[in-house]
């Protein structure tokens, strides 16, 4: 294995000196969310990087709600990035993937400053996150705009999103409303999506994922007794496998979608020992 790409697993539980640099903008003269915060160890040299986006349903969330993740990750030999994105309804769906585009583009021309390698990126995020981790990582157009290539890419690591097929979601759910003589959603995934099924298409995942992309390998976590999550977890996994990009979908046991992300980084954690088998995996690819 190459040095420096995975930390002894002793690390985890050993107290490091890190630095953490807060709210950094990545838009001049940009809105008060065009930010994000980097923690690195201490004298931290071209490690791999961590590219983190938050939950909230694209309505709510913050870059500070990473939990154990930072420490976790720096242990292992990571820089953490966690950003924050313009939220709907102020802005629309386009234009608040485009702007965790333009932090990616941010942190890729500017991390080695803080210790890190552009070329060895490992994106994830959780719940609406995870649905913005997945389609930068499989619609190029997003992160071509902003000078990057598919090929910096090392893996991305979606947590417990339900949105890689968004006009599957948006059936089950107005059916299960229709069928139940429940009132429709006034702002469910069809109007956060642009309400229009042309959108609907481009905003999934599953829609760009093809061969010969240089898409990278694909950790899949996912709540295991949710049906609609877990449903979608699986559609994306199977459409990745049929393009031949490895991918691992794994269904936790007795947790919620709230704990699966929480979790991550704590002993004994089961989607933690997926993901350290993960991320040792695609370092030695890399």
């Amino acid at each position: 294995m190459k040095p420096l790409l995975f930390a002894s697993l002793a690390l985890a539980t050993t107290a490091f000196s890190q630095e953490l640099k807060r709210s950094i903008p990545y838009v001049e003269n940009g809105h008060v969310r065009h930010v994000l915060d980097i923690y690195s160890p201490a004298n931290a040299k071209d490690l791999p990087v961590v590219f983190w986006i938050h939950g909230g349903g694209w309505q709510t969330g913050d870059k500070a709600n990473v939990q154990e993740k930072p420490a976790w990750f720096l242990s292992k030999g990571f820089v953490f990035v966690s950003i924050n994105h313009r939220l709907l309804p102020e802005v629309d769906m386009g234009t608040l993937v485009r702007d965790v585009a333009k932090a990616f583009g941010w942190m890729h021309n500017n991390i080695a400053k803080h210790g890190g390698n552009s070329k060895r990126v490992l994106v994830g995020g959780h719940s609406s996150g995870a649905q913005l981790a997945t389609l930068i990582c499989t619609d190029d157009r997003y992160l071509k705009a902003e000078g990057v290539s598919f090929e910096d890419l090392i893996g991305c690591m979606p947590v417990d999103g339900d949105t890689y097929d968004i006009p599957a979601i948006i059936e089950v759910a107005e059916t299960r409303r229709r069928v139940h003589h429940q009132p429709q959603a006034k702002f469910g995934h069809r109007e956060k999506f642009g309400n229009a099924p042309a959108k609907h298409l481009d905003f999934s995942a599953v829609t760009h994922i093809a061969k010969d992309k240089h898409i990278p390998p694909f950790l899949i976590l996912h709540v295991a007794d949710h049906p609609d999550n877990s449903a979608q977890a699986q559609r994306l996994g199977a459409v990745l496998k049929e393009a031949g990009i490895p991918v691992t979908v794994f269904g936790g046991k007795e947790t919620n979608h709230t704990k699966i992300n929480a979790n991550l980084g704590l002993e004994g954690d089961p989607a933690t020992k997926a993901l350290t088998e993960f991320i040792e995996k695609v370092l030695q690819s890399r």
